[in-house]
């Protein structure tokens, strides 16, 4: 999964495990466990139904209506 980062300084809206949330900026995988702090060994991450592997979480972008899974 490759993802560019989003840099526009613009809020976005993602679907976080059913559930509408609206992040600050640009973001990462990375960036949306801390804001839910946790810790990113123990989850298991999709975004749009595609598993992201761990070592990826701070260079995968999440864009505006993405739909992320996190268990």
């Amino acid at each position: 999964m490759e993802r560019a980062i989003r840099d526009d300084g613009n809020a976005m809206d993602i679907i976080l495990n059913g559930q509408a949330r609206t992040l600050d900026g640009p973001a990462t995988v990375d960036d949306l466990l801390g804001q839910l702090k946790l810790a990113p060994v123990r989850v298991a991450v999709e975004i749009n139904e595609e598993l992201v592997s761990r070592k990826s979480f701070a260079q995968i972008a999440l864009n505006n209506g993405d739909r992320v899974e996190v268990v």
